[in-house]
């Protein structure tokens, strides 16, 4: 039996994930108390029953109630019973940002600030994370990618990879991303902003795509940046890094960091690695 336990910082998108197991044809129960988990484990494999997957949403957000999910889990492992735990986190300006939206407060939080709540959060899981066998981190994750991300672990049975990589493209005269772990910068490559049939288009139109491909200079850069994120990836995923923001700078955003970051993340995703892309100022400039 497949049998999945999903957890993780509140807000993270636990609910959305189960409604994903539950498209790919779990049985999946939310909020079950920790304590019953191995009651609901017997049932599960009592005679005549033919439930093969399973995915349980955990809230062990209280001090009790963690300690009966790390009680639970111990038996598991005792009584040999096969379980994967899928932790989801965010990062603290996410998470902020996802609760003023919704305009709920956090569970912890009570009447203190909302970052206060997922600080001692995230404190309670910091154990339960350190044992989890799937970190994925939403932050810069669509809907989308996070249903093909769980889709791919648990159906497809493709290797898992704990370093989620953001490909994010950017322009400096609006400031550096304050969450890029790398920067590359990309203006030493002819702009196609000064030639008007490409200076209202975008590096993800075709004409200013071949443009900037076709220059020699791009190609080896393209060539060097590689090599280097083939050698940093598996250590920091060695290290225990499991967010990777790779910023592609050019002068305003639009044109060459658009296209060299998207070719930055194809060749990533050809590697084997989970990345998403980003342009942030795409449509700053140009107007």
């Amino acid at each position: 039996m497949d049998f999945v336990i999903v957890t993780g910082m509140s807000g993270a998108g636990k609910s959305s994930t189960l409604k994903f197991f539950e498209d790919m044809g779990f049985f999946c129960v939310d909020n079950l108390p920790p304590s019953l988990i191995m009651k609901f484990v017997e049932v599960c494999r009592s005679p005549g029953n033919d439930i093969q997957k399973v995915a349980l949403g955990i809230d062990c957000r209280g001090g009790r109630l963690f300690a009966d999910l790390r009680e639970s889990v111990r038996q598991m492992d005792q009584e040999e019973h096969t379980f994967k735990i899928l932790f989801l986190d965010a990062s603290d300006d996410v998470l902020v940002n996802r609760y003023k939206e919704s305009r709920r407060n956090h569970p912890l939080a009570g009447s203190a600030r909302i970052i206060d709540g997922i600080v001692k959060e995230r404190e309670l899981l910091a154990e339960l994370k350190q044992t989890s066998n799937y970190i994925i981190d939403t932050s810069s994750l669509l809907s989308r990618q996070l249903k093909e991300e769980i889709h791919a672990i648990f159906i497809d049975n493709k290797s898992f990879e704990s370093l989620m990589i953001t490909v994010l493209s950017f322009g400096f005269k609006y400031g550096l991303p304050n969450d890029a772990d790398l920067v590359l910068d990309v203006r030493f490559i002819p702009n196609p902003f000064y030639l008007s049939a490409m200076r209202h288009k975008t590096g993800a139109d075709s004409v200013v795509r071949d443009f900037v491909m076709g220059k020699r200079e791009t190609l080896v850069f393209l060539d060097k940046s590689l090599d280097l994120l083939k050698f940093l990836i598996p250590n920091y995923i060695i290290e225990g890094k499991n967010k990777l923001v790779i910023g592609i700078g050019c002068t305003g955003g639009r044109h060459r960091s658009v296209a060299i970051a998207d070719a930055i993340c194809a060749a990533l995703r050809d590697c084997g690695h989970s990345a998403v892309i980003a342009h942030r100022d795409i449509n700053k400039d140009g107007q």
